[in-house]
């Protein structure tokens, strides 16, 4: 693999285009009005790994969107890598902030991406980072330099919880049969100083609804008297945080695994600057639970945060009502050990019960999944470091990440593989927000430390 870097250079320029090909179909899978560029996505998809040299791609269908498989089987005997990604794309939401528009990609210079970065809804979540495997696995073909078998596993509901993936698994664990599962869905510490995600945190998503009159009435005639659905949602919120900042929800830190003193000295080695983080988010200062630091509260801690909350006259001037309901999406990001259907019970009860007898309280649940904890001495882990090692210079320092892939766990149960997360993106490119984008630099970087996992994995695997 001594010319990798040649070959990327190479075809650099074919690499950036055919990628912003892909960020200019609008796959958001949480809308149906895009449910025909979510199905022409994956075709694209599908099209990329029969090109890169994928033997056999076929479109498996689901109870929703389709899955993409391919393989190329060299050797039975030999190792097999499973690559898991998805082509489905968060809402562009709200479309005002966007500096350009979100699915005509364009490429702009930044301080941290002096060598120019694509912004589009996709870019590095997860478009971006999944389309390195594609390119990888088309340098390792042309060159006769795959070591081992590759699989692929593209979905396209990873953005609205993975129902059918899960339902896909289940049913073909003799076709994903794997010695580990290669994701990149996460990031790294910053350009100079690569990481490997060894944690993620689990999730319940729920949405609330509460209501009081059987109408919205006139504020004058009815205000003070009857409960304001509004009001007693905004109150029943508030009461979930205590003034530490602790969830009270009862029995919501029964499992909780409290690190030890040596783990969170290790993870305090990891590069982080309070100001330069405050200053990137315009804020004065942090927030979060008592007794934590920042990396920790957004990390190895469990939250529940407002997503969104709506109720009566949202338009323009003024319109004296008591709205007869108010709503409002909770998630509760969770660490390992905590199990998501038993905290969305643990919520619903404790929710419903201190509703006051003037309203109603109707709690859904949408979607959840487990935490994940992958071990350091592992042979893909340390793949994984030997391939960032040579590419950055530098060894990957472990972190453990706040946000969610839920499906990582369900691989360990039904495929009893264990999950490599390698991450190019950055917590400054902006997923699921406006303006989100991928730096070229992590791009192309990210094909040319792939194909090194690859290498590593199969001698330490000797």
């Amino acid at each position: 693999m001594e010319n990798i870097k040649s070959y990327v250079q190479q075809h650099k320029d074919r690499f950036i285009n055919e990628l912003i090909e892909l960020l200019k179909i609008p796959s958001v899978s949480a809308d149906t009005a895009y449910s025909q560029d979510v199905i022409d996505t994956a075709e694209a998809v599908k099209e990329s790994l029969s090109k890169a040299g994928c033997d056999f791609v076929e479109t498996c269908d689901t109870p929703g969107y389709p899955i993409i498989y391919g393989e190329k089987i060299i050797d039975p005997n030999l190792p097999t890598v499973l690559v898991y990604g998805h082509y489905d794309v968060q809402p562009p939401d709200p479309l005002e902030l966007w500096t350009s528009p979100p699915f005509e990609p364009v490429i702009k210079t930044t301080d941290i991406h002096p060598d120019g970065a694509i912004f589009a809804r996709g870019a590095c979540d997860d478009k971006g980072q999944m389309y390195m495997h594609v390119k990888a696995l088309e340098y390792m073909v042309q060159n006769n330099v795959l070591p081992c078998n590759v699989k692929f596993m593209i979905e396209g509901e990873e953005e609205v919880g993975s129902a059918s993936l899960a339902w896909f698994v289940e049913r073909n664990q003799e076709k994903l049969k794997n010695d580990v599962i290669l994701i990149s869905d996460t990031g790294m510490i910053s350009n100079q100083q690569p990481s490997i995600t060894t944690g993620l945190r689990g999730l319940s998503y729920v949405e609330v609804e509460v209501t009081g009159p059987n109408r919205d009435l006139h504020s004058g005639l009815y205000g003070g008297a009857v409960a304001n659905p509004i009001n007693i949602l905004a109150k029943m919120i508030a009461s979930l945080h205590d003034e530490d900042n602790h969830i009270t929800i009862p029995g919501f830190y029964d499992k909780v695994q409290e690190l030890s003193a040596e783990e969170r000295a290790e993870m305090a080695k990891a590069p982080f600057s309070l100001e330069k983080y405050k200053n990137a988010l315009n804020i004065a200062d942090v927030y979060g639970e008592k007794g934590y630091v920042t990396n920790e509260r957004n990390s190895i801690r469990p939250t529940l945060d407002v997503n969104g909350i709506w109720g009566g006259y949202q338009g323009e001037g003024a319109k004296t009502v008591i709205a007869s309901k108010a709503f409002a999406k909770i998630s509760m990001r969770l660490v390992p050990n905590q199990d998501w259907h038993e905290i969305t019970e643990l919520f619903t009860k404790h929710f419903t019960s201190i509703a006051p007898a003037g309203v109603t309280v109707k709690v859904t649940p949408h979607h959840g999944g487990q935490g994940y904890v992958t071990p350091i001495d592992s042979i893909g882990y340390q793949a994984a470091n030997k391939a960032y090692t040579e590419t950055f210079g530098v060894p990957a320092i472990p972190v453990r990440s706040g946000g969610s892939i839920p499906i990582v766990a369900l691989f360990e149960k039904e495929l009893k593989s264990k999950t490599i997360l390698m991450g190019f993106g950055l917590d400054s490119d902006a997923i699921h927000s406006p303006n989100e984008h991928f730096g070229i630099f992590n791009y192309l970087k990210g094909i040319e430390t792939i194909p090194l996992f690859y290498k590593y994995f199969v001698e330490l695997s000797k």
